[in-house]
């Protein structure tokens, strides 16, 4: 049975006159067992599982081999007894497996069922334009047949969403969002981060890049095995705020940055909960932030208790004090971890934003941008940012921030600092 545990670091000291309160919630899960074998009835899987094939006409040749091989080499990852199916997706989707002419949305994996996804996954050819939005929406349905808490989706495409609309694609992922979750991958340099940092993002999954075709196969191989280990369905982290205060926040902080601020959803007048999706054995941490009413020095009270709530059950809590001080040796400390984790966000979005400037050709706010950035690697010991930043600048002050854009950068560069830079570095403890 999972176990959840839940650690508060912060500086509980506000001078005279402070209202926000900062902490960060160390989560950790151990005993979540695999989500193959939670079944919830004899002959029930505890996950479904979903792989979505670009199959547009830009996947033509190696792209397309590698994908139906990824396929196939998922397929195999994928345990018995757990409800499958395969899409391919191009200006239209489509249910290559179980076969279009199946009387089941979804099957069970078993040897047979197997063998048949990947004689159907053979069968793909390339053809047509990108419409993901067509995609999220057969995935959505044929989830909605199955009596599972937790679904999961990989997609896969190579180019840009072309045949509709952006906001077909944005009301489609509205429309998707709590149903399931979303791990999207790009090959190549033809697609674009935003598009599937959007649906990944609203999906509680990752994006990322595959540079090269013959990595795909591995990258899924990954993935259905992280998604099988997630032996807990859904949690919340819920936050209780005294009257009168405000919740500012609520930010995943690492393994990557995620804000779920927006994903708020009332639990009751003074409690506030924040979909984390489903989890393994793993740590994941939370930056907290709360405004509450100033008070005289010398007192103190709550200013927030941080629950991990699995379903309707509270499986582990922590408390964020506020003590008001005059003494400035107090007030004046900032913890370690909201320290380290407010300049890993600030990273992901100095590189972001930099990486957007340059793309629209103002040079100089990509520099200062693009600047920072390496700044704030050093300063939090992010060695694979500052490693990805070097090949898009040259460094000529790390510890300034005072670079220069590099010309003539690889497009494949920019995009892996791209995808790269919500990934945060752990906070180095005592």
């Amino acid at each position: 049975m999972a176990e959840f545990s839940a650690e508060v670091f912060q500086n509980e000291f506000l001078s005279d006159g402070g209202t926000d309160v900062h902490a960060v919630v160390t989560v950790t899960c151990t005993g979540a067992g695999s989500a193959a074998a939670a079944g919830a009835s004899p002959g029930a899987a505890g996950v479904a599982e979903i792989v979505a094939v670009d199959t547009s006409g830009s996947m033509q040749g190696r792209n397309m081999e590698a994908a139906k091989h990824a396929a196939a080499v998922a397929v195999d990852q994928i345990p018995d007894g757990t409800l499958f199916a395969i899409i391919g997706g191009s200006h239209v989707a489509t249910r290559i497996f179980p076969y279009p002419n199946a009387r089941v949305p979804m099957v069970a994996m078993e040897p047979g069922a197997r063998h048949e996804a990947k004689r159907a996954i053979s069968t793909m050819a390339a053809g047509g334009g990108t419409a993901i939005s067509s995609w999220l929406r057969l995935a959505d349905d044929l989830f909605a047949t199955v009596p599972v808490a937790q679904k999961h989706l990989i997609l896969l495409t190579d180019g840009k969403n072309e045949s509709e609309p952006t906001m077909h694609l944005d009301r489609m992922i509205a429309d998707v969002t709590g149903h399931f979750q979303c791990d999207a991958r790009g090959v190549g340099d033809r697609w674009v981060v935003e598009e599937l940092r959007k649906i990944s993002t609203a999906l509680l999954g990752t994006v990322d890049l595959i540079a090269r075709p013959e990595d795909i196969a591995e990258d899924f191989s990954a993935l259905v095995r992280k998604s099988m280990a997630r032996g807990v369905a859904a949690v919340d982290l819920r936050v209780w705020a005294p009257q009168g205060s405000d919740v500012l926040f609520v930010k995943q902080v690492a393994p990557e940055v995620d804000d779920l601020t927006g994903r708020r959803t009332q639990v009751n007048a003074l409690t506030s909960a924040y979909p984390t999706g489903a989890w393994a054995d793993e740590t994941r941490e939370y930056h907290v932030a709360v405004r509450v009413p100033a008070k005289p020095v010398g007192s103190e009270q709550l200013a927030a208790r941080v629950q991990v709530a699995v379903g309707d059950e509270v499986a582990a809590s922590g408390l964020v004090k506020a003590k008001w001080s005059d003494d400035s040796t107090l007030t004046a400390r900032i913890s370690p971890e909201v320290a380290h984790y407010t300049g890993q966000a600030e990273l992901a979005s100095a590189i972001q934003e930099g990486l957007a400037a340059k793309a629209a050709g103002d040079e100089a706010t990509a520099t200062v941008k693009l600047g920072r950035a390496v700044q704030l690697a050093a300063e939090t010991g992010n060695d694979e940012a500052t490693s990805r930043l070097r090949k898009i600048v040259e460094v000529e002050n790390e510890e300034e921030g005072t670079v220069r854009l590099k010309r003539n950068t690889a497009k494949l560069d920019e995009m892996a600092l791209d995808t790269a830079s919500t990934k945060t570095t752990r906070v180095r403890r005592a």
